[in-house]
C-alpha cells in the first residue's frame, strides 16, 4: 500500500507546478519567462470632432418624476417612469440629426474630386428605444466595421454616421423611412441613396469593409421615386417633414410621464370604442288587423204595392161609424 500512497503524493505535488516551466523552448538555466499581458487595442481617433451623443437636458418636471424617491417608490409597484435607458454610442462616429444634416452632409466643404468620391455609410438605428434585439446587433457590427476600417488604414473617402430613428423626423420623412434598422449608402450630397435592410447583407465587419472597398453598393440601383430627391413631387415630403417636425418639437416639451398617461388613456378609449357591443335591435311587434265581418246578403226590399195598400186600408171600426152617420 505504501507505493500507492507515495504515487498519490507525487501526483498531488505535480499540480503545484506552474505550466510556464514546460513551455516550448525553455532550457534549464534560463530565466523564467513572465506572462506578458495581452496587447491592448489602441483606438484611432477620428479627424473630425465628435458630436454630443448623450440625452438632452431634462426638464424640471421630468427630473422631478424620473429621479429621486418618486422613481424608487414607483419601481416597487412595477411602474417604470424613468423613460428610455441612457445609451452611449461611439463618439467617434458623428450622430446625424435634423439640425446638423445640412451642415455635415449637404454643405460639406469638398473639392470637386472629393465630392465625386465621397461616400457616407450611415446606420438608422432604434437601439435607444430597443436596447436588445436586431438593432443592437447591427449597431455593434457597424461599430466593428468602423474600427476595422481604421485598422486597415483604407477608405479615406468613406465617412461613417449614425441616425437615431427616434430622435429625427425630417430626415426619415424625406427618405420615406418608416422603420429601422437600415444601412444607407449616401452619395452626391444626399441626392443618391441606397437603402439596405438588416437581413439583406451579411453583417460582419470584414464583409461590410469589403462591401465598401469594392463598391458592392454600386450593384444596386439607387432609390428613384417621384417623391425622392430630384423627383417631381419631392416638395410633398418636404412639406410633410416640416409639419411633422413642428409637431414633434411641441410634443417633446411635454414630460414623458404625461405622454405615457395620455397615450394610455387614448389607447384605452379607442379600444373600448372599437370593441363596443352593438345595441340589440328592437323587434317590432306585428300589427294585428281587426277581423272584418263577413258581408251579409242585402235584405230583400218589400214590394211597394203591399206597403201602400196596408197604409190605405181603413179599419173596420172607422167604416162602421161612417155608415151610421
Amino acid at each position: 500500500m505504501r507505493p500507492l500512497v507515495y504515487a498519490a503524493s507525487f501526483l498531488s505535488l505535480t499540480g503545484l507546478v506552474n505550466a510556464q516551466y514546460f513551455s516550448a523552448g525553455w532550457t534549464p538555466g534560463q530565466p523564467v519567462p513572465s506572462q506578458s499581458p495581452s496587447p491592448v487595442h489602441v483606438s484611432h481617433p477620428s479627424s473630425t470632432p465628435a458630436t454630443q451623443h448623450g440625452p438632452g437636458k431634462m426638464s424640471f418636471l421630468d427630473s422631478l418624476v424620473t429621479l429621486g424617491p418618486l422613481s424608487a417608490v414607483s419601481s416597487l409597484i412595477g411602474l417604470n417612469i424613468t423613460g428610455a435607458p441612457d445609451l452611449t454610442w461611439d463618439e467617434r462616429i458623428p450622430l446625424i440629426t435634423d439640425e446638423n444634416y445640412a451642415e455635415l452632409i449637404v454643405n460639406e466643404a469638398l473639392t470637386p474630386e472629393e465630392e465625386k468620391e465621397r461616400v457616407w455609410f450611415l446606420i438608422i438605428t432604434v437601439t435607444a428605444g430597443q436596447p436588445e434585439g436586431v438593432s443592437k446587433f447591427v449597431d455593434s457590427v457597424f461599430d466593428a466595421t468602423y474600427n476595422y476600417t481604421l485598422e486597415q488604414g483604407e477608405l479615406p473617402h468613406v465617412r461613417f454616421g449614425r441616425i437615431d430613428y427616434l430622435n429625427v423626423t425630417s430626415i426619415t420623412t424625406k427618405w420615406a423611412v418608416w422603420s429601422a434598422p437600415y444601412l444607407v449608402v449616401l452619395k452626391d450630397r444626399g441626392q443618391t441613396l441606397r437603402f439596405y435592410k438588416a437581413g439583406q447583407i451579411r453583417l460582419t465587419d470584414e464583409i461590410l469593409h469589403q462591401f465598401l472597398k469594392e463598391e458592392g453598393w454600386s450593384m444596386k440601383e439607387p432609390w428613384e421615386s417621384v417623391y425622392g430627391p430630384g423627383g417631381e413631387r419631392e416638395y410633398i415630403l418636404d412639406y410633410l417633414a416640416q409639419i411633422l417636425t413642428k409637431i414633434y418639437g411641441a410634443l417633446v416639451r411635454v414630460p414623458k410621464w404625461i405622454m405615457y398617461t395620455m397615450s394610455g388613456g387614448l389607447a384605452t378609449f379607442f379600444i373600448n370604442f372599437l370593441h363596443k357591443p352593438t345595441p340589440p335591435k328592437s323587434v317590432s311587434k306585428p300589427v294585428v288587423k281587426p277581423a272584418t265581418a263577413p258581408a251579409s246578403a242585402p235584405a230583400t226590399p218589400k214590394p211597394a204595392a203591399a206597403s201602400s195598400s196596408a197604409t190605405n186600408t181603413p179599419k173596420k171600426g172607422s167604416s162602421k161609424k161612417k155608415g151610421k152617420k
